[in-house]
């Protein structure tokens, strides 16, 4: 996509479609669209986190570096967010959690140590999805600040929409609509798999998981999307299946067993 769409132009396009669907979809299903009193500053500043700061970050990201190294570094995201919600919402960063994010961690350096040449040739990639992980972390811990009255998928659409209106101005003055030439049909269909997928689909659940557990082991259970890269690119493109990669992959959900399951089996409390 992004070798056909601007990285502003793809972010505003997108956020403003999946914003329509889940404000269709709300309102359809009877949910109350209107914030509570105090309720809009709260979702301005996640939204500019969660959402705007993360997916603008990563878009930039990805052109100056490759994808798989992108979506490699951006996964600090467990790490970042488990400190910020110990020291922000008191979140108990117990033995268990530590580790489990000291397995996944070196996981993911055992999945970018073929890289690191090229991490090191592009630095400028590094640094956006270092602070796309940051921004993404801020927001989570945010969600979970705030006692909110709106239903996970209105949140969400309201996030959708400030992103949106926050994206479309820098559009108009880097990247001027009339300047773009249309996207080939093989890219569209894309589009329209990111809009559906990574954005309404799973920012809608993301907003009802962290309901229902902590910041830390919600993003913990994240590390599991690079897993999905990985064997998706195995599979489907026919990359080689190296031991660095069947290593990472086992430390990966190694990491989420042990932040998820308890020795005495009982569930994560909602907190």
């Amino acid at each position: 996509m992004l070798l056909e769409i601007p990285p502003l132009s793809l972010r505003a396009f997108s956020f403003t479609c999946a914003a329509i669907v889940l404000m269709a979809m709300s309102r359809a299903l009877g949910f109350r669209l209107r914030p509570a009193k105090g309720e809009a500053f709260a979702l301005i500043v996640t939204a500019v986190f969660l959402l705007f700061g993360f997916n603008l970050f990563t878009a930039f990201g990805q052109l100056f570096t490759q994808a798989s190294n992108a979506a490699i570094i951006a996964y600090t995201m467990p790490a970042m967010t488990a400190v910020l919600s110990a020291f922000v919402l008191g979140d108990t960063l117990d033995k268990r959690r530590i580790l489990a994010i000291c397995v996944g961690l070196v996981g993911l350096g055992v999945l970018s140590a073929a890289d690191v040449a090229a991490i090191k040739s592009a630095p400028l990639g590094p640094v956006f999805m270092l602070l796309a992980a940051f921004s993404w972390s801020i927001g989570n811990v945010l969600m979970q600040a705030h006692e909110w009255t709106l239903s996970p998928l209105v949140r969400a659409a309201w996030f959708f929409v400030i992103s949106a209106s926050l994206t479309w101005p820098f559009v108009f003055v880097f990247e001027p609509p009339q300047e773009l030439v249309p996207p080939s049909s093989p890219t569209v269909w894309v589009l329209m798999f990111h809009i559906l997928g990574p954005m309404v689909a799973c920012y809608m659940m993301w907003t009802t998981l962290l309901g229902h557990l902590s910041a830390t082991v919600a993003a913990i259970s994240t590390l599991l999307a690079p897993v999905v890269g990985v064997l998706s690119a195995v599979i489907l493109l026919g990359d080689p299946m190296t031991w660095q990669k069947a290593l990472a992959l086992f430390l990966i959900v190694a990491s989420i067993a042990i932040a998820i399951f308890r020795k005495s089996s009982a569930r994560e409390a909602p907190e």
